[in-house]
């Protein structure tokens, strides 16, 4: 079974995202240079939720 290789270079990111780093600690904490009430708004618009849409889906449908 051959090695993965590592790939070199920046990763792709969204240009709102342009600068953003985070790396763990020895002591498993993460640190991150963006504020996390920053990430969380920037998630909330552009991310849909999977469980909420569900579970929202499946209450409509119980209740036909």
């Amino acid at each position: 079974m051959p090695k993965k290789m590592k790939k070199h270079g920046d990763p792709e990111v969204h240009e709102e995202l342009k600068g953003f780093d985070i790396k763990i600690n020895t002591f498993g904490e993460l640190q991150s240079n963006y504020e996390v009430d920053k990430l969380n708004t920037f998630l909330n618009d552009k991310v849909d939720d999977k469980k909420v849409n569900e579970s929202s889906d499946s209450e409509a449908e119980s209740k036909d």
